[in-house]
């Protein structure tokens, strides 16, 4: 279970539309305990793809580690990555599989025509062959 708390759910969203039509990503830094995840900050890291942004995001080694030192440095952890589907529905893509790590929850938000429509959280197995949906718990209003 992941729950994102309001302030980071903000950001996220507020990410995903600013970036529309492209996708956006970000790190998700938070705690985790008896294996609940509980996400404080949304960190947004820039969509280093190096072709269609539309529908494909790539996060560099770098980022990844400056997220993960931001976390540290908070007394947290990097739980997940979240990323944006532009027009589309919160699935977990092949290619999002095959870039996946197992120790992360890999959110994705729908955005449709620039506004957030619906999300899904993702748990990759660890042979990257296939992916659970995670229970997602963020602040409806």
């Amino acid at each position: 279970m992941i729950r994102i708390e309001a302030r980071a759910w903000q950001d996220m969203v507020a990410h995903a539309r600013a970036t529309y039509p492209n996708e956006c990503c970000g790190a998700m830094l938070g705690t985790i305990t008896d294996g609940e995840k509980n996400v404080a900050v949304a960190l947004p890291l820039e969509n280093a793809y190096d072709g269609a942004r539309r529908t494909r995001y790539e996060l560099r080694s770098e980022d990844l580690l400056r997220a993960d030192q931001e976390a540290r440095s908070h007394k947290m952890d990097l739980v997940g990555i979240y990323h944006s589907h532009p027009d589309c529905d919160a699935y977990f893509s092949e290619t999002d599989l095959k870039n996946s790590c197992p120790w992360y929850s890999f959110v994705v938000l729908s955005i449709r025509n620039g506004e957030f429509d619906h999300a899904n959280s993702w748990l990759p197995d660890a042979e990257q062959t296939r992916a659970e949906r995670e229970e997602l718990i963020w602040p409806k209003s």
